[in-house]
């Protein structure tokens, strides 16, 4: 009797998942930049599976996102098993106990005591429980927010002090100035050249240079390796931050990109104007609820 319901559990799950993903399905529409085409989850698969590196940029409250890069992350482990996870959302000085949890050998009570995550980790537990099953890499991409808000507050040269335990866990120093397209855009959504803040600018610099540094270190020694870097969509889009970051470190490097948001006009989007945001372009249903 207790397998009978047992079986009876799994299969009302499966059904449960299945109808989840079907209807998920209606709230998204992929669009490939190269081959001026609308294309389904698996056909973006298959033009990511021998990319070295892609960038998917999200909105962080963007439940449809969250669904997309989940089930991007496990087909493309299922394709080509050799994948690592980078996240913007665990900070460099937590490689350790996030190695520890991936490799078994920690809680994940443990875990999260000892990594800071963000309060919608459980948008992305799901990529690290896979990362994990498949004994996979995942990459702590970001600069430990006390030396961002340290560059925030004192300026980015205070950096220069620290000792070195401290500096391994940043880019190498002093990192470069980010393009002039990016410190516009960042004025953009400052406000305006007026409201420009040179320390607030630099703490976004930082943001973006250990990303990329952290992806390049990883890179260096697993070239078979696709990276599936999740951030903020800023830190990728229209190829600067993040993703110019790393050109710089790498010509080599083959890097795709994926700027994925919410359009009230989801599923007729002007694609010619969005074009120059990313490779691929993903425009989800904003009537979908928020993940918070």
């Amino acid at each position: 009797m207790r397998k009978k319901i047992c079986i009876t559990a799994l299969f009302a799950i499966a059904f449960i998942e299945l109808f989840a993903q079907k209807n998920m399905q209606n709230n998204y529409v992929i669009y490939d930049v190269a081959q001026h085409k609308t294309i389904d989850l698996g056909e973006l698969t298959t033009a990511l599976i021998h990319t070295q590196v892609v960038f998917f940029g999200e909105d962080h409250n963007d439940a449809v996102a969250h669904y997309l890069e989940d089930s991007l992350f496990k087909a493309l482990v299922q394709e080509k098993k050799n994948v690592a996870l980078s996240l913007e959302m665990f900070e460099t000085d937590c490689q350790a106990p996030l190695n520890e949890y991936v490799e078994g050998f920690i809680t994940e009570k443990q875990f999260l005591a000892n990594t800071r995550p963000w309060n919608n980790y459980s948008d992305y537990k799901s990529m690290v429980e896979t990362a994990k099953y498949n004994h996979l890499p995942v990459i702590a991409a970001n600069a430990p927010r006390r030396y961002v808000s340290l560059v925030h507050q004192n300026g980015v040269q205070t950096l220069l002090r620290l000792d070195q335990l401290s500096k391994s866990y940043l880019p190498p120093l002093p990192f470069s100035a980010a393009e002039v397209a990016y410190q516009q855009k960042f004025e953009g959504i400052m406000g305006g050249h007026e409201q420009f803040n040179q320390n607030m600018f630099d703490a976004q610099n930082l943001w973006d240079a250990t990303m990329a540094n952290s992806i390049y270190r990883f890179w260096k020694h697993h070239k078979s390796y696709t990276v599936f870097q999740v951030n903020g969509r800023f830190h990728s889009d229209d190829k600067l931050g993040t993703y110019a970051r790393l050109r710089a470190l790498s010509r080599k490097i083959k890097m795709q990109s994926i700027s994925c948001y919410n359009e009230e006009q989801f599923t007729h989007p002007n694609w010619v104007a969005l074009k120059q945001q990313a490779d691929f372009i993903i425009i989800t249903n904003p009537e979908v609820p928020k993940s918070f």
